[in-house]
């Protein structure tokens, strides 16, 4: 199984309710945490909130020395180790404290798979412009360090842009979500990361973590994009065939990596979960009569699934997997979702006359995808970086990033970018016209 160590700041809360540990019900081992003493978890200042600084504090012996006793620790007890995943902020320091923590895992666990997720706030600071610049800064050089260490790297966020002009937050079909609020955002997250990684957690799992990253990240491409449809619009008492030939054109699932929507039907490759659909329901409604389309005369949910996915994206390495587990919605999950969700997360016709019980599980579907809505995003990010004036920002960059390697992690945050183009749309003019 992936080994877990929680890398967390003190807690200064002024209510019961302010980050995701004050709902949590799992007593975690004190092997499992390292606390950073230096930095306040919030506040106007003592901040973790440059890249420099988090690298720095992973630079001191003492702290190398704390982690990696803690490291040992766990990974002694696995009988099979496949690897680790790294969830890590990439607006703030953590993005420094998380480019560290891949780099030792790299350099001490050869071979082993190190799947890393770069999880970001929506973004509503936009008039603090020390803030944005900063946010703007830490996730760039984060996603150059953590892909160049990682077997793969997903920035995961319900935010529109990652850009230096905000865009509207995901919105979905069927959740009434506030977006301002981390514990409704991260429980979305959650829901898609649970349901993502569970071809390589998954006991009757045959593929590994580095399976799951070598399918994808071919040709340099070790950043992937994440999609989610939380929750999967399945109408109660229909068949998966019936429910997916509604959606021919345009699977029912959003970006979660903060790039505006491309509705662009073509990946190079992509892992796809569905989860929480009864293995029954590919049968039709009608049997004995003819089929009502190819997807109707597939044997198996899974058959149906792949299907699907060739005959929308043609020529994509696609590999699929369909579980009959929901995706779990008890307390302390968010009671935010549509009346038209039935207990078990199925879709009704018509709202019920009565008060609906609390969605209990949901049907949830996901992707991880190599694809070039890639492209735009990292490359809108590498243009918004070199708009800035750096010496503006002189407090940065004291902190402990060099310009020139700055500079550096810029062109690589542009040759990352080059290796998902298709050679279509604005984008290659903007490259020419960058050239000079």
């Amino acid at each position: 199984a992936p080994s877990r160590l929680a890398v967390s700041q003190e807690v200064y809360s002024g209510s019961s309710v302010q980050v995701w540990s004050d709902y949590l019900n799992v007593h975690l081992h004190p092997k499992s945490i390292y606390i950073i003493h230096q930095y306040m978890h919030d506040g106007e200042c003592g901040c973790l909130e440059a890249f420099g600084q988090g690298e720095r504090l992973l630079q001191d012996p003492g702290c190398i020395e704390e982690l990696e006793d803690r490291l040992h620790f766990y990974v002694e007890e696995c009988d099979y180790l496949q690897g680790f995943q790294v969830l890590c902020d990439l607006h703030n320091g953590f993005s420094g404290v998380g480019a560290k923590v891949t780099e030792l895992l790299y350099d001490e666990y050869s071979g082993k798979g190190i799947l890393t997720w770069g999880l970001t706030p929506v973004v509503s600071n936009v008039g603090d412009s020390q803030k944005n610049f900063y946010r703007l800064l830490n996730t760039a050089l984060g996603i150059v360090h953590l892909s160049s260490h990682s077997s793969l790297f997903c920035p995961l966020s319900l935010s529109g842009s990652l850009g230096i002009k905000p865009q509207p937050p995901v919105t979905f079909p069927f959740i009434n979500y506030d977006a301002s609020l981390n514990y409704h955002s991260s429980a979305i997250l959650a829901a898609a990361l649970d349901t993502l990684t569970a071809p390589y957690r998954l006991c009757s799992s045959q593929g590994s973590m580095m399976d799951l990253a070598e399918t994808l990240n071919f040709s340099g491409r070790k950043v992937v994009a994440a999609w989610a449809s939380v929750p999967f619009p399945a109408l109660r008492g229909y068949s998966l065939p019936d429910t997916l030939c509604t959606y021919q054109q345009d699977v029912p699932w959003k970006l979660l990596s903060s790039c505006r929507e491309q509705k662009v039907s073509c990946c190079f490759a992509q892992s796809v979960v569905l989860r929480g659909i009864c293995k029954e329901s590919h049968i039709s409604s009608c049997p004995g009569k003819q089929p009502a389309s190819l997807l109707h005369a597939c044997e198996s949910t899974e058959e149906v699934l792949q299907r699907y996915l060739h005959t929308l994206f043609p020529g994509a390495l696609s590999t699929s997997h369909v579980l009959e587990q929901p995706c779990n919605t008890l307390p302390p999950y968010p009671q935010f979702f549509s009346p038209l969700l039935t207990r078990q997360g199925f879709l009704l016709d018509k709202p019920p006359s009565y008060s609906s019980a609390a969605v209990e599980s949901i049907p949830v579907l996901a992707a991880l995808q190599s694809s070039p809505v890639l492209h735009t995003l990292l490359y809108s990010l590498y243009k918004d970086l070199q708009k800035l004036n750096t010496r503006r920002w002189a407090s940065f960059f004291s902190a402990g990033v060099e310009q020139d390697d700055f500079q550096e992690a810029l062109q690589e945050l542009r040759t990352l970018s080059q290796c998902y183009e298709m050679g279509f749309g604005a984008d290659g003019s903007e490259d020419e016209a960058d050239s000079d």
